[in-house]
């Protein structure tokens, strides 16, 4: 255990409570601290939500306070969802909530009990003093924490405020449920979320439920928030009205929800989430503990919930860790993660939110499916587990037949019907000769065509020798090797009929002449090198060739051997065609306002940085045949400050659209070297879906896309057309058979290879079980 015998806790919310409670129950010699500036009953929240992850924590850590908090807790399991007059109910969710206050008060009383020091309406001294005075300083100061401030340049916060403003309400009433209403005003969209915080209890026959101030029967008391983005709360007036009149306002709008009863305040205002991250968590002895530290976005219930959780791990790494600078190390590389990706799931959440209006025109079924699987942490499978009904409703709404997840139901582009929905993502190789496809290539790509996929595309083949990346790339400029891609497609249709192989054409542009992955991304050739042309004169990196602006004439040329190889493609075999206009290569350079600095036709605005690739695209089409699908592969986002934008990459899809491409095919980044992009699950799908809602586009899916459920998920909620799968058909070929399997799904969706149906089912193994008690003792 650590030696912090004085610590010092600056903020009384719910966060400092447990964390000083939590240590003096720990340390009882401890002298625990808490200064608080308001007074114990001021809260300018209302309800808070608990997971029963947290509650097991609490109950491990504290019991006291866990069973208290279990006495006072509202529990319920649906969720409601109104929109357009229609109500959708899921069932199965299992929350706790219980008023702030409440929460409080049971936090105050435990704190007194074992001997905490509360001082409230007195604000803490400095931190630097505090530091001096004492072993260890918590700061638990909330969003807008003095102490983050004061050493932001250690720290190093990042704050971003978002796009929505929302206001903390509550309603004298309990609903029934978690609801989620959206009203389509005359000045946009708004949304309600809101949840019960106390219902009163039962009463006993003869007795009678409590009154309130005025008479009437204690109804209990409801969280609500109102939402919306920041236009339409400027369009609708509430800026121009004091708090009175915006509560009034907001009860009139859910008029319907709230069943014509009022709505309340406490000092709300509205305001603008802002999400809070940093480098660093701690200080020598100064440590920041919940919204200090980072936020979450309360439409995932996480503020709370996020700060108990940090009181208790920062509790128990003081218990175990010898020294105060080691447990706050171990707190710190402990929690970080967990709340990184709460941060994430809230993220998605959010912008959901702030994108509501593309989801306006769903089905009603699918679109609650959509909202409850907004922050990617709900999938199909969750939502199944929980509510079964409800997932069966919503699958047949969107077309699945019986017994088929939304996976394996087939989508056709053009003339080209896929039998799923999954599809093997382009993958470079590295392992051609001459730009000849081999033996590796018929195996690579033969096995995963029988693995199931309903599409198969190849990595980039590239148009000319000087439009590779490395020398091991494939291309389609000879012959040659048009007849050894003819040798792969033809396997596919033999051997795996109904799964379609299509190619990927490209040219490397700034990025090419570099080694092979394995020997060093992105580096230049020792030896051997090839000049390299873009649309600006501008390395990669530091140290990378420097390309030749393409001439005029230049363009002409690589036009050409887009066309010369597309039609070659067509020769092969290929059922469709993609166009690379991603990851920074030559078409991928054109688009990018970082990357295309041309002062001529082909440069500048964004209807001129698009003028070379749509004329490629153009041709290309022109050769490509009529029946078959052409697609084409962008990158939604450069990750980077100053270039492409997701504002942008929906004009950029609506222009290849106009051009007659059959879907987009949505990834991000790769176009620079500096770029920070965002990982995180599933994390480039947003993209794919505002690009497929704004710009009206079939879209396919891409990024850290790793499970079936995923996959199902984002078909049904209509986020994306398909998904491109890469490292998980890495691990294994027969991906998509097994998802199949494991689903327990047999159909046109998914058929095994005539000579691999003895594996369709899952190997038996060596039973574990013990067998099941059969005898009552005693009898």
């Amino acid at each position: 255990m650590t030696g912090a015998q004085r610590v010092a806790v600056i903020g009384g919310g719910p966060g400092g409570l447990y964390a000083a409670a939590l240590l003096k129950r720990l340390g009882p010699a401890r002298e625990v601290t808490v200064w608080e500036r308001n007074a114990p009953d001021d809260t300018f929240g209302f309800g808070v939500v608990l997971s029963d992850e947290t509650l097991g924590g609490i109950e491990h850590a504290d019991p006291v306070v866990h069973q208290a908090l279990t006495r006072d807790f509202v529990r319920w399991d649906d969720i409601h969802i109104v929109h357009r007059g229609t109500r959708q109910t899921s069932g199965g969710h299992g929350f706790a909530a219980l008023g702030r206050r409440r929460l409080l008060q049971i936090l105050h009383a435990r704190c007194r009990s074992l001997g905490v020091d509360l001082r409230f309406r007195t604000d803490a001294p400095p931190p630097d003093r505090l530091r001096e005075t004492h072993d260890l300083v918590i700061a638990a100061d909330g969003v807008h924490s003095a102490t983050r401030a004061a050493y932001a340049d250690v720290f190093r916060p990042r704050i971003t405020e978002h796009r929505c403003r929302y206001i903390w309400l509550a309603a004298d009433f309990a609903f029934d449920a978690f609801r989620f209403e959206i009203a389509e005003t005359e000045h946009g969209v708004m949304q309600l979320h809101a949840y019960p915080y106390f219902r009163p209890s039962r009463p006993a026959p003869g007795h009678h439920p409590p009154t309130s101030a005025s008479g009437a029967q204690d109804e209990g008391s409801s969280t609500v928030i109102v939402e919306m983005r920041e236009e339409v709360w400027r369009a609708a007036g509430f800026g121009e009205l004091d708090e009175r009149e915006s509560v009034e306002r907001c009860a009139k709008i859910f008029a319907d929800a709230l069943g014509g009863r009022p709505l309340r305040s406490n000092k709300s205002a509205w305001t603008t989430f802002r999400t809070v991250t940093g480098e660093h968590w701690s200080h020598g002895n100064l440590v920041l503990l919940g919204d200090a530290a980072h936020t979450a976005h309360f439409s995932i219930g996480s503020g709370t919930k996020l700060a108990v959780e940090d009181a208790v791990a920062l509790a128990a790494c003081l218990d175990e860790q010898p020294t105060i600078a080691e447990a706050l190390t171990t707190y710190e590389a402990e929690r970080k993660p967990v709340v990184a990706s709460t941060q994430r799931a809230a993220r998605a959440s959010l912008e959901w939110f702030e994108n509501l209006g593309l989801y306006l025109g769903q089905p009603p079924r699918q679109f609650a499916f959509n909202l409850l699987t907004r922050s990617r942490r709900v999938t199909h499978g969750n939502l199944r587990l929980r509510d079964a009904r409800f997932t069966d409703a919503v699958e047949r709404e969107f077309g699945c037949p019986p017994g088929t997840p939304p996976m394996f139901t087939p989508f056709r582009l053009r003339g080209l019907t896929l039998r799923n929905r999954v599809v093997v993502s382009p993958m470079d190789m590295y392992s051609a000769v001459d730009g000849v496809p081999g033996d590796f290539h018929l195996v690579h790509l033969g096995a995963r065509a029988l693995g199931g996929a309903g599409l198969v595309m190849t990595e980039m083949v590239c148009v000319s020798p000087e439009g590779r990346i490395t020398p091991g790339c494939t291309g389609l400029w000879t012959g040659r090797q048009t007849e050894s891609w003819r040798r792969i497609t033809e396997f596919v249709h033999r051997q795996a009929p109904g799964t379609a192989i299509g190619v990927q054409l490209g040219h490397s542009g700034r990025k090419g002449s570099t080694r092979l992955m394995w020997e060093g991304m992105d580096e230049p050739l020792p030896e051997g090198n090839w000049p390299l042309v873009a649309a600006s004169p501008l390395p990669y990196k530091p140290g990378s060739q420097v390309p030749r602006q393409l001439t005029r004439a230049q363009l002409t040329d690589v036009r050409e051997q887009f066309t010369s190889a597309a039609w070659r493609a067509a020769r092969a075999g290929f059922d469709l065609l993609e166009l690379h206009c991603a990851h920074g290569y030559l078409l991928s350079g054109f688009l990018s306002p970082l990357t295309n600095h041309r002062t001529d036709a082909y440069g500048g605005s964004p209807e001129k940085r698009l003028r070379f690739p749509l004329e490629v695209f153009d041709a290309v089409r022109a050769v490509w045949p009529e029946e078959r699908p052409m697609t084409v592969r962008i990158s939604a986002t450069d990750w980077a400050e100053g270039g492409t934008g997701a504002e942008d990459a929906v004009e950029i899809a609506r222009a290849f659209a106009a051009h007659g491409a059959d879907a987009v095919d949505v990834s991000t980044g790769q176009v620079v070297a500096e770029e920070r992009p965002e990982f995180g699950r599933s994390y480039q799908t947003p993209f794919a879906d505002r690009i497929r809602h704004e710009a009206g586009v079939p879209v396919l899916a891409v990024g850290a896309i790793s499970s079936w459920d995923d996959v199902n998920s984002l078909i049904l909620a209509g986020r994306t057309d398909l998904c491109a799968l890469a490292r998980p058909h890495l691990y294994d070929p027969h991906w998509t058979l097994h998802a199949a399997a494991e689903q327990g799904y047999q159909g046109p969706g998914a058929v095994w290879p005539a000579p691999y149906r003895a594996g369709s089912r899952r190997p038996q193994t060596g039973r574990t079980d013990a067998p099941a008690p059969r005898l009552r003792p005693g009898g």
